[in-house]
């Protein structure tokens, strides 16, 4: 009978090199709100929903690291993937609460000095790009609102995660839409931020735009890619909530483009 290998409880330094030097599979212990807000990159959520799943589909010599939030929950799960005979399991003490206030690992580059001079003065940790104060607010999101383009170029650059959600399901775009800057909207857009992000009230940065008769933040976000179509759980949608005659103007058209199209598409199919 295969021997069981024991799982390692390993500090954040060696889940670093972990990460950078293998291929681990990354699991996140945490709830789905905390997960969805900010994440190890790469990491799967894990739960007794999908733990047999997980532990089905992955080979046994590849690596398995589990995080939950203190270090806790982790050593339970970590231990299941031993127990099933994986060779190289590691749960991490200290759990994400430690990940996310840790110091730039060694070898990555230091954040910039301006960077970190404003994390301290917007009451993040100096290295936090992804760490959370009052409601799940991001460093990215409060950047975005305050229209602070060198800061958020800054923390794109450094690997802010552009899809975290805050205590209310909105994303860092949303905050861009809020404050009026399009070429925060830019930025966020390069960065793959999800351009149609909904929030826990099912509404889209297009919605809030249309219904706030921010013109100039629906052409933006149009010419983004933004759908039209999409509804809130009431049926409404973006030009259903139009605020002003200058939104309409933007969103008619292209309600009208999509509806063409899908009559064509009717009309072609046998």
């Amino acid at each position: 009978m295969r021997q069981r290998v024991p799982f390692q409880r390993i500090d954040v330094q060696r889940a670093e090199a972990i990460l950078l030097h293998g291929d681990p599979l990354v699991l996140d212990a945490r709830d789905a709100s905390s997960f969805a807000t900010s994440h190890i990159d790469g990491a799967e959520p894990v739960s007794s929903a999908n733990l047999g799943s997980l532990i089905g589909a992955t080979a046994k010599n590849r690596p398995v690291l589990i995080y939950c939030y203190h270090g806790n929950a982790s050593q339970e799960y970590a231990q299941m993937f031993s127990d099933f005979g994986f060779a190289e399991v590691y749960s991490l003490d200290g759990g994400y609460e430690t990940w996310r206030a840790r110091s730039p690992a060694s070898g990555s580059p230091p954040l910039d000095a301006g960077l970190q001079d404003w994390l301290a003065a917007q009451q993040f940790p100096a290295a936090g790009i992804d760490t959370v104060i009052a409601n799940a607010m991001t460093p990215l999101m409060t950047a975005a609102h305050r229209g602070e383009r060198e800061i958020v170029r800054l923390l794109i650059a450094a690997g802010a995660q552009p899809n975290a959600r805050n205590a209310e399901g909105n994303n860092a775009l949303w905050f861009a839409c809020v404050g009026s800057h399009p070429d925060i909207i830019d930025l966020l857009a390069e960065a793959g931020i999800d351009i149609d992000n909904r929030n826990d009230s099912g509404a889209t940065p297009l919605m809030y735009a249309a219904s706030s008769g921010k013109a100039a933040i629906v052409e933006r976000l149009l010419a983004k890619g933004a759908d039209v179509a999409l509804e809130t759980p009431d049926g409404f949608s973006a030009l259903d909530l139009a605020s002003t005659i200058e939104v309409l103007a933007l969103l008619r058209p292209r309600r009208r483009a999509i509806a063409a199209a899908a009559t064509l598409n009717s009309a072609s199919t046998p």
